[in-house]
């Protein structure tokens, strides 16, 4: 951000004295198609956008040409603008009168940092709604024929996270994590995937659960492989899946290779 944009996007706008509105929506897994309504119509009524950098090509084209966009993406090691910088540039910017759109991929609320940034924002007094998202984990399992529950096969649904917190430690509940007769999705794993493995198994989850990598849920190019808790991180590096991709695991993945074609013919 140069000290050109700065001057531009902070200098009061309306009256100068009441904040702007954020709008924090959730793009959902990709496709555009599966954007919620009231999301397409806040892109399409946008003059300010902060997206971040799962939010597909074709859910931005719907944001009008004149908008100012502004890009906050964050991928592993990789931060455009640190989570409190990013907040901090929504807060000044709503300060400066301009209504604005905050866009995550996903749903904001499920492992989008959107309650911190809400948080803030009710802390300073400006209005804001959300608009909630499909979740990459629903978006996974739909667009790549598993079920996340099942009467036959799952009674739980559990959604982590696989980021390291601190070296080689991911930090989760392996023992809950290990239950029998649930089905658990492990956002943004990829990276430590050989360590969630090897904690499941250590925590006696059996070797021979199913499981499954979906890369890109719900856009062209998504591609799913199943195996097994034991096997899996070697069929990560065999196939050479890489982010955005979420980890399924649990017997419902079982029932992939029946709906899987349904699946297929719903993207096409």
């Amino acid at each position: 951000m140069d000290f050109v944009e700065q001057a531009r996007w902070f200098t009061p706008v309306g009256d100068g004295c009441r904040p702007g509105k954020v709008t924090l929506v959730g793009a959902g897994p990709g496709a555009v198609d599966l954007l919620t309504v009231r999301a397409a119509r806040a892109l399409e009524q946008a003059t300010m956008v902060l997206y971040d950098n799962l939010v597909s090509k074709d859910v931005l084209a719907l944001v009008p040409a004149g908008a100012e966009m502004i890009y906050v993406g964050k991928v592993a090691s990789h931060h455009t603008l640190a989570q409190e910088s990013i907040i901090d540039l929504m807060v000044r910017l709503a300060q400066a009168g301009h209504d604005l759109v905050r866009l995550k991929g996903g749903d904001g609320y499920i492992f989008g940092r959107g309650g911190e940034e809400a948080q803030v924002l009710a802390e300073q007094d400006i209005p804001f709604e959300v608009v909630p998202g499909i979740t990459a984990a629903q978006g996974a399992g739909a667009c790549a024929g598993i079920p996340l529950t099942h009467r036959d096969y799952s009674a739980t649904l559990v959604l982590a996270t696989g980021h390291l917190r601190g070296a080689n430690e991911v930090a989760l509940d392996w023992q809950a994590l290990s239950r029998p007769r649930q089905t658990v999705v492990i956002y943004m794993g990829i990276g430590t995937l050989p360590i969630i493995c090897r904690e499941l198994l250590a925590h006696g989850l059996p070797g021979d659960t199913p499981a499954a990598l979906v890369e890109k849920a719900s856009l062209p190019e998504q591609r799913c492989v199943t195996g097994t808790v034991a096997n899996l991180p070697q069929l990560a590096k065999d196939e050479n899946i890489k982010a955005p991709a979420l980890i399924i695991i649990g017997h419902v993945v079982k029932l992939q290779a029946q709906l899987q074609p349904q699946a297929v013919a719903a993207l096409l």
